[in-house]
Order: structure tokens, then C-alpha cells, then sequence
């Protein structure tokens, strides 16, 4: 590695441990968790991920996510139970790798990526807001100025830095410059500490005190599954994302793989369960982080902090991560889909807006499938529009039909309406050279269309099939001759 690559991922590396610790603390208070358990979940999966997975350059950790999806376990069965759901749910990603679906994240159309990301954005920012509160009231008065001072002054840093050196990562210069400065002079404001203390000890190998029966594996099973489910589209969607920044390719089985096993790793270690972070993974992105090292510095601080670094990390103010955070969530927004609102189909500009809305009033995985569902629609019905025949009446009497298009079961009404089998000749023949059959409703309704003609004493003719036509035919027993 050269020595401008080597100095470029620590450095991002280093910025991006900072921008992990408050959040990672924030989603395992979300969750009712020690947050330790948090920041273990953070340097196994960040690390590991790192090292083994399949996009350089992203960052993973204990996520926002999962805290929601595993709260409810949580309180009701308590940290051993989630422990195993931590394990089960890694297993399933795993498998998830291991079969190679990880390619189904091309399923996921162009709008509803802008409508992720979108939303992601917005959350990171309304995030950043439970930080101007005191217990359950917004700070007023000194308070309230000082930490609004002190966010703009971290958000002007990032981005006035870069305009005069890129010699460092300009986040990086803004946390530890704010963080002296509050030291020097003693300004009273909110500290990491403030949120909790991170000191520990090194994670140690334990099984889930759990019995390991029907009953459990009944209760965790939901869990896991939701949280696997969850981690894997959130992960694999942030994968695209670091592809277009980097136009770079990553592997997304083997990213599959890596995040599962690194789960399973946090659950017998004590840590939570964990996906990609976008905010992170843009932080590590924009500070010049794009190999395997970026996250393992990264990973490794995080445990370097709970060990020795504890009453320095947690003198670094709040204000300054917050400042960082916003700047993230404007770097992250899709500020391009606005412009574009009013040049692209209303279809498009529906699943934007609905994919962002609903990320941040429900979740991310009932966002992105209610996204897949609306731009499926809207895509079966275009294609079921786009179905047309052309007619020709030939010298012997007799009638082609050509057909244009695809036919499924959106288009079968729109085909069997092209026909008149009761004012037809008696010799009428279809030409399928242009016609695509891509399920059993087409072959359904090519059945139907023959009997609809036996019946009337009329005779089809089908030429002109492709031979995989020929094969969904020929299996479902419809005669093509």
C-alpha cells in the first residue's frame, strides 16, 4: 500500500471511530442496553466487515436498525435472549451469502435507492436533535446558544477546510479543534461522558444463558429473521451507494457472508447485532477512506477507547459529533431528486416520495418494499399498455394478427381483447415473432384464446414462437401448432 493511501485510511479511519461512539451509545440506549454492549457490537462487526467483506470502504457497526427492530425482545425477555438472536440472525445472513442472493439487491429500482438514501438523511439530522435536550426538554438560554454555536462553528470547519487543504480529513480537524477549544476555555457544555461512561474491559466468549430448545428458537426466531432481513437490505443498499461514490464494484455475497459471521462473533462476545451505517460509511468516504484499512482502524479505536482512552473520548463535545452528523446528513441527502422531480414520470416521483416518507415514520424495510411494490405496478401496467396487434386481411380470405410486445399476467385482458373470433375468417393465424411469453398467465390465456376459435369453427395458427416460448408451452401441455 502506498504511504498517501496508508495516511489517507487512518486518518479516515480515526474520524470515522469519533462519528461511531455516539451512535453506537445512542442505539444501544434505544434498545435497553449497557452501552458497552454497543460499542463491543461496533469494533467486531466494523472490524471484521472490514477485513473480510466485500466493499472496501464501508463501514458497519451497531445500527439504528437493529436497536428498533430488537427493543421489544429486549424488554421482554431480556440480553441473553438477544444475544441468541444476535447468533441466529448472523447464521441467516450467512446463508443469505452463501446462496448468492445478495444479486437481488438489483431488484431495487433507481427511485427508490434516491427515496432511501433520501430518508436515511433526514433521520440522521432529526437524530442529531434529541441532542438539544435536557432530560425531556429542549435547552434554552446559555445553553441552548453555546451548543448551537459550537455545531455551526464544527459545521464550518468541514466545510471551509477543504478549500484551503486536503491534507487532512477537514471532520476530523473539526472534532478534536472544537474539542480543544471547550477544553481551553473551560466552555460548559455537554460532553460525550454526559452519555454514558465507555470504560470496560475486553469482550469475553460466552454462549447465550438461554435453554436451547423449540420454545426459544419460537421466540427468537422473528427476531432474527426481521433483524437479518433488515441488516442485509440496509447493508447491501448502502453497498450501491458506496459503488456510485467510489465507481468502484464491491461483492455483495461476500458481504453477505461477512456481516453474518461477524454478527455471530458479537453475539457470543457480548456485543449487539450490527449492519452498514450510512452516515458512517459517507464520513469514511468524504475523509479519504477506500480500503480494507479505513475500517479497521476504525474498528480497533473503538476498542483502544474503551480500554486506555475512556477520559479523553469522553471529554470530546457533543456539539462537535452533532456538527459532524449534519453535514453528513446534507452530504447524504439526494439533492439531485429534487431537481428532477419535475422531469422524470409522476410514477417515479410517487416512489421517492413515499420511500422517504415512510423511512422515516415506520422502517427502512417496510420503506424500500412498499418502493419495490409501487415501482412494480407501475411497470407491470406500462408493459400491459404497451401490448398492441397489428391486422392484415391476406389474398386467401384469411386473417394475421402480428403482436407486439410482452404478455403476462397484466397484459392477458389487453391480448384476448386484440381478437374477434366471432367475425373472423375461418383461417386465422398469429405471428408471435414480436411477442414475449414470460409466465403461466400467458400460456393461460394463448389456451384460451385457441378454444375461444375451436369454439366459434374457426381454426388459429401460432407461428413464429421463440424456442423458449416453445418449452413453457410444450411443459404446460397447450398445443402450438
Amino acid at each position: 500500500m502506498k504511504p498517501i493511501r496508508l495516511r489517507a485510511d487512518v486518518l479516515a479511519g480515526l474520524t470515522t471511530s469519533f462519528a461511531l461512539l455516539p451512535e453506537c451509545i445512542a442505539f444501544a440506549l434505544v434498545a435497553h442496553l449497557n452501552p458497552l454492549m454497543g460499542l463491543y457490537g461496533a469494533f467486531i462487526i466494523c472490524t471484521l466487515t472490514a477485513l473480510f467483506g466485500g466493499r472496501p470502504g464501508m463501514i458497519s457497526g451497531a445500527a439504528g436498525s437493529m436497536a428498533v427492530v430488537i427493543v421489544a425482545l429486549v424488554v421482554q425477555h431480556g440480553v441473553q435472549y438477544l444475544l441468541a438472536t444476535v447468533l441466529l440472525g448472523g447464521l441467516i445472513m450467512v446463508a443469505f451469502g452463501v446462496l448468492r442472493l445478495g444479486k437481488l439487491v438489483r431488484m431495487v429500482p433507481h427511485p427508490v435507492m434516491l427515496g432511501f438514501v433520501n430518508g436515511l438523511a433526514i433521520i440522521i439530522a432529526l437524530a442529531q436533535l434529541e441532542h438539544f435536550k435536557s432530560g425531556e426538554h429542549w435547552l434554552s438560554g446559555t445553553p441552548l446558544y453555546l451548543m448551537t454555536g459550537l455545531v455551526l462553528l464544527t459545521m464550518a470547519i468541514v466545510y471551509i477546510l477543504p478549500r484551503l487543504t486536503r491534507a487532512v480529513p477537514p471532520a476530523l480537524v473539526a472534532i478534536l479543534g472544537v474539542g480543544l477549544l471547550v477544553y481551553l476555555l473551560g466552555l460548559p457544555t455537554r460532553t460525550l461522558g454526559d452519555m454514558a461512561h465507555i470504560a470496560g474491559g475486553l469482550p469475553t466468549f460466552a454462549l447465550p444463558d438461554i435453554p436451547w430448545n423449540l420454545q426459544t428458537l419460537g421466540i427468537i426466531a422473528p427476531y432474527a429473521i426481521l433483524m437479518a432481513l433488515v441488516g442485509l437490505l440496509e447493508t447491501l443498499l448502502t453497498l450501491n451507494l458506496t459503488d456510485e461514490i467510489t465507481e468502484t464494484r464491491g461483492y455483495p455475497d461476500r458481504e453477505c457472508v461477512a456481516l453474518g459471521a461477524a454478527n455471530m462473533v458479537s453475539g457470543v462476545f457480548g456485543g449487539m447485532g450490527g449492519c452498514a451505517m450510512i452516515g458512517q460509511t459517507v464520513i469514511n468516504l468524504s475523509s479519504g477512506g477506500r480500503g480494507r484499512l479505513s475500517g479497521v482502524v476504525a474498528g480497533m479505536l473503538i476498542l483502544l477507547f474503551i480500554l486506555f482512552l475512556s477520559p479523553l473520548i469522553e471529554r470530546i463535545p457533543l456539539a462537535a459529533l452533532v456538527g459532524v452528523m449534519f453535514v453528513v446528513s446534507q452530504q447524504t441527502f439526494a439533492w439531485a431528486s429534487l431537481r428532477v422531480l419535475n422531469k422524470v414520470p409522476f410514477n417515479d416521483v410517487l416512489v421517492i416520495i413515499a420511500v422517504t416518507t415512510i423511512t422515516v415514520f415506520t422502517d427502512l424495510a417496510t420503506a424500500v418494499l412498499c418502493g419495490i411494490v409501487i415501482a412494480a405496478l407501475n411497470f407491470a401496467w406500462q408493459q400491459a399498455r404497451e401490448l398492441y396487434a397489428d391486422e392484415h386481411q391476406e389474398a386467401d380470405g384469411s386473417k394475421l394478427y402480428r403482436l407486439h410486445g410482452t404478455l403476462f399476467f397484466a397484459s392477458t385482458t389487453p391480448f384476448l381483447n386484440q381478437f374477434d373470433p366471432a367475425n373472423d375468417p375461418q383461417r386465422v393465424t398469429l405471428d408471435c415473432r414480436h411477442l414475449i411469453f414470460v409466465d403461466y398467465s400467458a400460456i393461460a390465456a394463448l389456451k384460451t384464446l385457441r378454444e375461444r376459435y375451436a369454439k366459434a369453427g374457426k381454426h388459429l395458427q401460432v407461428f413464429h414462437l421463440s424456442e423458449r416460448c416453445k418449452k413453457l408451452l410444450k411443459r404446460a401441455g397447450v398445443d402450438h401448432d
